[in-house]
């Protein structure tokens, strides 16, 4: 089975002694972000999310489905991940590895058992009709932080998606398209993201961001999921070092601070995505002439 390249002993050595002093091989602070460049697709609901060398794909898609027999009320939401050889020699094509299976997971628990989705509004006719929601992830380079990259284009990726407006009559579901009525956002309970933090020094040093050398040389990481409101969905440690209650709770709030940083970088590329589209004004014009 192929693995990742591991960094040489003098190159591992280097990188410890370098974090004793608080200085990274980038030049960035022990609690800084590399440069994050979040842009949109053509389609709605196509985000791409660049976060230094590590780059991520989400895209949404949409279909009329049946619900699950035990939530009638509830449409489905789904979330895939494809870690391709493209990204890393470690993936391959058709075989799931460690580094996936935690990714789904941890995206899973944080975007679609959080509820930051409302699958009720996905419901048209109770038992009957719901749409069924899937969010892709293509991971497109790898260089660290999968996660936190991943979770911003995921989330980017369903406020940006407009679903088709839909009307029923007589227990029959019309599907309108977009000639006909405006698409509509889904509906949105909050929006949570995650921050990883890899660990050293017995557990007394938190990184955040760490590049792939840095996540390779750690001792641990923790995983913080939250919302700008400082609501904490999810706190993960994954393996390695012990860390006590004293750093978990410092990274809580290291993590909450830089997710409210990162929130503003999404308001702003949907902002700005938004305007982009508007061009003069146009779609308010379709949407006064739909209303007439």
């Amino acid at each position: 089975m192929p693995r990742e390249a591991e960094p040489s002993k003098n190159e591992r050595e280097f990188i410890l002694a370098a974090l004793q002093e608080n200085i990274r091989l980038d030049g960035r602070a022990l609690d800084a972000y590399r440069n994050i460049d979040l842009s949109f697709g053509d389609e709605h609901g196509v985000a791409d999310v660049q976060l230094g060398k590590t780059r991520v794909l989400a895209r949404i898609s949409s279909s009329l489905t049946a619900p699950f027999p035990d939530r009638k009320f509830d449409g489905i939401f789904t979330i895939t991940t494809e870690l391709s050889p493209m990204a890393s020699p470690a993936f391959e094509v058709g075989r799931q590895t460690e580094t996936e299976t935690l990714l789904s997971r941890l995206l899973e628990v944080s975007l679609r058992r959080s509820s930051a989705l409302s699958t009720e509004s996905l419901c048209l006719l109770a038992g009957s009709t719901v749409w069924s929601l899937t969010a892709t992830v293509h991971i497109l380079s790898h260089d660290g932080s999968l996660l936190d990259a991943s979770c911003i284009a995921v989330l980017a990726a369903l406020r940006h998606y407009r679903i088709p407006d839909t009307t029923v009559k007589g227990g029959e579901v019309i599907v309108h398209s977009v000639e006909e009525r405006n698409p509509i956002p889904l509906a949105m309970l909050h929006h949570p993201l995650c921050m990883t933090m890899a660990l050293f020094e017995g557990g007394e040093k938190a990184v955040v961001d760490a590049t792939l050398r840095e996540q390779q040389c750690c001792e641990g990481e923790v995983v913080v999921t939250a919302n700008k409101q400082g609501e904490v969905v999810q706190i993960a440690k994954l393996g390695g070092v012990a860390a006590d209650a004293l750093t978990v709770l410092n990274c809580v709030d290291l993590a909450v601070k830089k997710i409210r940083e990162l929130d503003k970088i999404v308001e702003a590329a949907l902002e700005k995505d938004a305007k982009k589209r508007d061009i003069g004004g146009l779609m308010a014009e379709l949407r006064a002439e739909n209303e007439r």
